[in-house]
């Protein structure tokens, strides 16, 4: 199941989940965009959001408004729906409207691959190559890898440091795939430092030594987080 978590606050760009994208607010273009490869709902924090969707044939549900991240809203929703604890579940934002389907093909396939295996902690994520001056962006996520590719670490800043002048570099797509299970066992870790410090909540999961599987993919897409983005991205893509 894919579920695109969906807040209608926003700081730098206020409602930007429902601004018009070529005739479709961006949650809509979103879930319509990623709805051939599996059910999707929206889990909502407003009923302005929900109605949106609905006038548009988008399944969505309203969810808390208190809650801390993403991943917490998409787990009320998950629970409300009952999926059962083996269910792989797949968070996609609601401001990236322009996701590559197979981007998201890819992380669903490392997630049943992790089930194959009987993974005890199943979540997984996905990142790109970037080049050095891309690297310097604090909006754009950085990860380093271990030698399975599981995520060491994930920063803002320009990780790792080119001391040697051989230094690669790789972009954090924000979509995050778990089991039910391991998304219930997520929700419950206590906050970690290092979350709040960089207020990067995926840094939960390392910090209390959980696996995160990461996949390379080939993806220009890209979060739209002001009103700057989306008109970079609609020049873009449309």
């Amino acid at each position: 199941m894919i579920i695109i978590p969906a807040r209608l606050a926003s700081s730098r760009f206020p409602q930007k989940v429902l601004v018009d994208i070529n005739g479709l607010p961006m949650v809509v273009r979103t879930a319509k965009r990623v709805a051939h490869l599996d059910d999707v709902v929206v889990a909502a924090d407003d009923e302005k959001i929900i109605e949106v969707c609905q006038a548009y044939g988008v399944n969505a549900m309203l969810t808390s408004k208190t809650h801390k991240s993403g991943t917490d809203r998409i787990y009320e929703c998950a629970t409300i729906l009952g999926l059962n604890d083996d269910e792989l579940i797949v968070n996609v934002q609601a401001d990236e409207p322009f996701i590559e389907p197979d981007v998201v093909e890819i992380l669903m396939n490392k997630l049943r691959e992790l089930q194959k295996k009987s993974a005890d902690f199943i979540m997984g994520s996905c990142y790109n190559s970037i080049n050095a001056e891309a690297a310097e962006d604090p909006n754009l996520v950085k990860v380093v890898l271990d030698a399975k590719d599981n995520a060491i670490y994930f920063s803002r800043a320009k990780i790792p440091h080119n001391q040697s002048g051989e230094a690669v570099y790789f972009g954090h797509i924000g979509i995050y795939g778990f089991s039910k299970k391991s998304l219930k066992e997520f929700c419950s870790l206590n906050d970690a430092p290092i979350e709040d410090i960089e207020k990067l909540e995926q840094l939960r999961a390392i910090y209390h030594q959980k696996n995160i599987a990461m996949v390379k993919v080939a993806s220009t897409g890209f979060g739209i987080d002001t009103k700057e983005d989306l008109a970079r991205a609609i020049e873009i893509f449309l």
